[in-house]
């Protein structure tokens, strides 16, 4: 191994900071779902969840902190860095709200909601490690185009969207944050150079947010109630106690299983497209395992690659962010740290930079993508930003005590919101996303074979649900025009194969005559 090659740079102290805020915020999202909207008790929250997340995660950093280790040995490299990672932000959403919520509110019995959630988890940690030894495979056959652009969208309107409006709440301090971020980052003459700038944007946000009295002292001293040792311990009773009963709630892992799945497969070809080629076997692997044992500590929510690993390598980040953030959170978890830290540093001082991360993101398939593809990358979008838009409707409607189906989408069209559509194009984005971008790159190379069985995938998710449906379920009426329309375009371009196969044919005889006649 070369011998300059250190377990922490300067940049790593960035990215620490940056991917520690990102977990952060997930679990504390988790945290409130779980006490405020589905009202668990604190002691299954606190004393079981929240011990299991931090060992989940824990044990992931440290996988992947050795993958990068051995890569960087194996190279020779000492610009490697490890893969980013935490838990899958959609799972906390899904098994919170269709799982553990709707069990909760029926039976009045937590332990039976939580045994079942566990099951979830494993289920989900099975579609992972089943699908690592198809993961290489699938990274041939799908163009890099397409599974850059995906990320793309994944990290302009999951992970950079919602920091920004954050950053335009608290313009006071996050204004200051991202000029500081676009001068060292983006550009070539930093400011305080001899400070790290992760350091930086953290002192100058907390400084301003303290001096404009945007933190307050009685919130640290409310965090320091929840304080307290709960070690991870042992739930293997109870999520086999809740494997006879798990079913009806098993059909919602499988499209996010897949989804997660896919978000690993744009993950890696990121990390390899800025040169550190990690075996997709291994970090898939290493998700589902560290998943399951999570799981077996407690903890609902399956691990992932974090999107970033361009946006933390772009830093000068190496090896040692990723498992400085595992150890970090582990120690937050155990200890229930996680509100003190948000008291003390401000969410504003850390959240523009998740919107360097989603740029970075979006601007490495820009870089990658021919000329001919560019075109993909807007396709892939818009799965992207339905999906957002249909969260941040239905938000709005819930936040007003309605739903979308109250106020119906025919009243909501007259005001230019197509609510329908927002619901087919945002759910299951993911992999709309990926195969809208196979469709549209395979016909712009004039690949009309693989399109149509681009088309026959979408068209055969859509008869499942798994695809423009917010539930699983067979050929529902609102999805046949899907399943249909999914059929044409194949058959459009069986047409075409056809017809371009024919024409060929036809040059081929024109070309012997000519031949022939010379």
């Amino acid at each position: 191994m070369d011998q300059s090659l250190k377990l922490w740079y300067k940049g790593d102290w960035a990215a620490y900071f940056g991917l520690l805020a990102n977990n952060l915020t997930n679990l504390l999202t988790m945290i409130s779902l779980l006490l405020f909207v589905v009202g668990f008790p604190e002691e299954i929250v606190y004393g079981r969840i929240v011990p299991g997340f931090g060992l989940g995660i824990f044990l992931a950093s440290c996988c992947y902190f050795v993958f990068g280790y051995f890569l960087a040995k194996k190279t020779g490299r000492n610009d490697i860095t490890a893969l980013p990672s935490g838990p899958s932000a959609p799972s906390i959403f899904t098994v919170t709200f269709l799982v553990i919520l709707p069990v909760f509110m029926e039976t009045q019995n937590a332990e039976f909601a939580f045994s079942l959630a566990l099951v979830w988890c494993l289920f989900e940690a099975m579609i992972l490690i089943i699908g690592a030894f198809l993961g290489d495979t699938l990274r041939r056959i799908i163009p890099r185009t397409v599974l850059l652009s995906c990320l793309s969208g994944l990290g302009l309107l999951l992970l950079a969207m919602n920091p920004m409006l954050q950053s335009f709440e608290t313009p006071l301090v996050a204004f200051v944050v991202l000029i500081i971020i676009f001068i060292n980052w983006f550009g070539k003459s930093p400011i305080f150079a001899k400070i790290p700038t992760g350091f930086l944007l953290l002192a100058a946000g907390t400084i301003l947010a303290w001096v404009f009295g945007l933190q307050s002292p009685e919130a640290i001293t409310a965090s320091l109630h929840g304080l307290g040792f709960n070690p991870p311990t042992l739930h293997i009773d109870s999520w086999i106690s809740g494997i006879p009963h798990a079913l009806p709630y098993l059909a919602s892992a499988v499209p996010l299983g897949l989804a997660n799945y896919i978000f690993d497969l744009e993950n890696i070809e990121s990390a390899h497209a800025v040169g550190d080629p990690y075996k997709t076997r291994q970090v898939m692997l290493a998700n589902g395992i560290s998943s399951s044992i999570g799981a077996c500590f407690g903890n609902p929510y399956p691990v992932t690659v974090y999107i970033g690993h361009a946006g933390w390598k772009s830093m000068g980040a190496g090896l040692g962010y990723s498992i400085a953030t595992g150890l970090s959170m582990l120690i937050i978890s155990l200890f229930g740290l996680g509100s003190f830290l948000l008291a003390v540093i401000p969410v504003a001082a850390i959240v523009p930079i998740l919107v360097y991360v989603g740029i970075v993101t979006a601007n490495q398939v820009v870089r990658e993508t021919p000329k001919l593809e560019v075109p993909v990358i807007f396709v892939c979008l818009f799965p992207w930003i339905g999906n957002w838009a249909l969260s941040l409707a239905n938000n709005v409607l819930t936040s007003a005590g309605t739903t979308g189906a109250k106020v119906t989408a025919e009243a909501m069209s007259h005001h230019g919101v197509y609510y329908n559509g927002m619901i087919h194009l945002g759910n299951g984005a993911p992999i709309s996303s990926l195969l809208w971008g196979c469709l549209a790159i395979f016909a712009i190379k004039d690949q009309p074979i693989r399109a149509a069985i681009a088309a026959g995938i979408a068209a055969l998710l859509s008869l499942f649900g798994i695809i423009h449906s917010g539930a699983v379920g067979f050929a529902q009426p609102a999805l046949m025009p899907f399943f249909y329309s999914y059929l044409m375009v194949g058959g459009l371009f069986i047409i075409k194969y056809m017809m371009d196969y024919k024409a060929k044919a036809k040059e081929d005889k024109n070309t012997t005559t000519i031949e022939e006649s010379a």
